[in-house]
């Protein structure tokens, strides 16, 4: 068995491969998976037998859930225990079942997860998906908006999109805080302090012309200041940015005198 203890793993959706033809297809489904947090796997039918040593090599550092994988004859021994089912699919094949989103499905299981309940995900086979009688044993559909004039996936990435939006609704994964999360926010003096030297700046160079339009100007200026949401280090450069530029400014003038 897995330990799951190991990969810092809690409890998940179950990954069901309905007649999957390529052991290759299997190893990066298995991949994708422990990529973020799932290790159930099920096999229905796997075209060219099972174990599958190509699966196993596709994998890499998840083989231990090629090796874990359970290998069932059908769909409904498949997900016998289960009591929550989706199924993965572009057509609804004029089946009434509500019909998920990605992220919305997640948020579907997750109360069910968490009670302890088992759920299934169901992905068909390369060639043709999955059919409408295995469509019928499920509770939803869970579908991804393509581009209509290129909506195939191949099954990896079809796991790997699944098993992403379990990850943010589980909240697993290791998360890497932006650097702007720590800086220092500027305060209102401080962003006061960069327009106002901004405004003594542009006066002498005639900017606010015609002098009816001044305060529509300063306004404009001040609110796309305010909208930038420097750091107060970004205020400080600025700062010295203007400076700078007045600076250059009264050298020029002084050698053109």
């Amino acid at each position: 068995m897995t330990d799951k203890r190991k990969y810092g793993l809690g409890p998940g959706p179950v990954i069901v491969l309905v007649d999957p033809q390529m052991g290759e297809n299997i190893g990066a489904a298995a991949r994708a998976m422990l990529n973020f947090g799932l290790t159930g796997l099920r096999l229905v039918r796997p075209r060219d037998g099972w174990p599958n040593p190509k699966a196993g090599a596709m994998a890499a550092g998840a083989s231990s859930v090629v090796d874990n994988a359970r290998v069932f004859d059908s769909v409904e021994d498949a997900t016998a225990d289960c009591t929550y089912v989706l199924a993965t699919t572009a057509r609804q094949r004029e089946l009434y079942l509500p019909v998920y989103e990605p992220e919305d499905a997640m948020a579907e299981v997750k109360p069910r997860i968490d009670s302890g309940q088992t759920c299934a995900i169901l992905f068909g086979g390369e060639k043709s998906g999955l059919n409408t009688n295995d469509i019928s044993l499920c509770h939803g559909i869970l579908t991804v908006p393509l581009n209509p004039d290129f909506s195939s996936l191949n099954l990896g990435q079809a796991v790997l999109l699944a098993a992403w939006e379990w990850s943010k609704v589980a909240g697993k994964g290791e998360r890497f805080d932006s650097r702007m999360d720590a800086a220092e926010v500027p305060t209102q003096a401080d962003t006061d302090g960069l327009i106002n030297h901004l405004f003594a700046e542009l006066e002498p160079s005639g900017f606010f012309f015609p002098p009816e339009k001044r305060e529509v100007m300063e306004r404009n200026i001040r609110t796309t200041i305010k909208r930038a949401g420097f750091t107060r280090a970004d205020t400080q450069l600025m700062r010295g940015i203007v400076k700078a530029l007045a600076r250059g400014r009264g050298m020029g003038r002084r050698g053109e005198s």
